[in-house]
């Protein structure tokens, strides 16, 4: 029986351009590659799973937010302060 090569244990390498004072500001970090991996990760889960972060939406995009806001407008919470979406049709905690 011949083994199947483990897809989850292979890595690929990113390289990417680093200004001067960027590796000045990372001189001090025992492990970049785990340090840029968390900061990538924590940059995705932080981004508009709708425009990916661009801050800018497609046509297609655009009729699906129209469509969506007509039930759902922007709430500042009392108490931290930070907007979110409220569904109209949801009951007053």
């Amino acid at each position: 029986m011949t083994a199947k090569p483990n897809s989850l244990t292979k890595s690929e390498i990113i390289t990417f351009k680093a200004d001067q004072s960027l590796l000045e500001a990372m001189k001090t970090i025992r492990n970049r590659s785990e340090f840029i991996r968390s900061a990538v990760m924590t940059a995705l889960e932080s981004s508009c799973p709708l425009c990916g972060g661009t801050g800018i939406l497609t046509p297609h995009q655009r009729e699906h937010w129209n469509e969506f806001k007509q039930d759902h407008s922007l709430h500042e919470c009392s108490d931290c302060r930070e907007y979110h979406l409220v569904c109209s049709h949801k009951k007053a905690l």
